[in-house]
């Protein structure tokens, strides 16, 4: 088992190069001059050219992303353009809240949706199985930021059972951070239940028509160490591969969530320094989460070789 892992761990390399070029050469080719934004409105043409040698803007492409690049390896990812802070510091400060709601919303996603599409499964055809249908598709068909605005309107400002906007740190204790969390974990991941539900009752019903399914029914074995035993476990890899591909509409979907909750996270970061045209924080934020989702579809694969042992790379 070890060796396809170590495998698939080298493999990454030559992914993240190919990410790194990528993001370096969208904000490259992006319009727009940073050293304008830093001169200000006032700035002569002069101040403006000395700032594009001082930041090396007026090298070549090669050149600048292989200096990017050498910075990077060093784990220095700049300075903010417009306040001077360590794009580093500038993530450590607001990481805490985006993997907070990541977290909680994958875990509610998975809590929730895994028993919804094997009940469905069972219940094929009946009211249950068409029930959690009209859910999924229901909510596939409302944005994010609708359901996080009818939340918020009837959970908080009338009935006031958590807050409005914000984020409590989870130094300050564990209720706090939790009741902050409640509201925009379920308007994120209201999309992800349906996803996920959606592909274990279609896994489940494959794999209960099965030989070895009627077999085990056969044999007098109890229904539900059928389903969740024999079944969801053949059943697995299709939930866990859905459930990776979800990572990329969780970090989607949090920045839009943390505008409509108000939480200081990095998808606040992101559209603040996409309106300034930051592009050093701008790098480093688009990097940090090519990297996750990289890592997420490593353990995902990780994953399979657990699963199934069969399965080689």
């Amino acid at each position: 088992m070890y060796k396809p892992i170590a495998s698939r761990l080298i493999s990454i390399v030559p992914v993240l190069f190919v990410v790194s070029i990528v993001v370096f050469s969208l904000l490259y080719l992006t319009p727009g001059d940073p050293a304008h934004v830093i001169a200000g409105p006032n700035a002569t043409a002069a101040d403006v050219e000395k700032i594009r040698e001082a930041l090396g803007l007026n090298d070549s492409f090669l050149v600048r992303y292989a200096s990017w690049l050498g910075d990077i390896a060093r784990l220095d990812f700049g300075n903010s353009i417009m306040n001077g802070t360590p794009v580093v510091e500038l993530i450590a400060q607001r990481i805490e809240p985006t993997l907070s709601l990541m977290f909680l919303t994958i875990i509610l996603a998975v809590v929730v949706a895994v028993p919804m599409g094997v009940l469905a499964a069972a219940k094929v055809n009946t009211i249950a199985d068409r029930l959690v249908m009209l859910f999924a598709i229901s909510a596939f068909s409302v944005p994010v930021f609708i359901i996080g605005y009818v939340l918020a309107r009837y959970f908080a400002l009338e009935l006031r059972w958590f807050p409005v906007q914000g984020y409590a740190y989870l130094a300050d204790g564990v209720l706090p951070w939790l009741r902050h969390l409640v509201l925009p974990s379920v308007a994120l991941g209201l999309v992800y239940i349906a996803l996920i539900a959606r592909i274990t009752r279609a896994a489940m019903l494959e794999v209960l028509s099965e030989d070895y399914i009627r077999t085990a029914r056969a044999k007098g074995l109890r229904s539900k160490r059928i389903l969740f035993l024999h079944a969801l476990r053949n059943a697995s890899n299709p939930i866990v591969t859905v459930i990776g591909v979800g990572v990329a509409l969780l970090i989607g979907g949090a920045v839009v969530t943390e505008s409509v909750f108000g939480i200081p996270g990095l998808g606040r970061l992101t559209i603040d320094a996409i309106l300034r045209r930051d592009y050093p924080v701008i790098q480093g934020i688009m990097l940090l989460f090519s990297f996750v989702y990289v890592l997420v579809n490593l353990l995902i694969d990780i994953c399979y070789v657990v699963l199934d042992p069969r399965i080689r790379y």
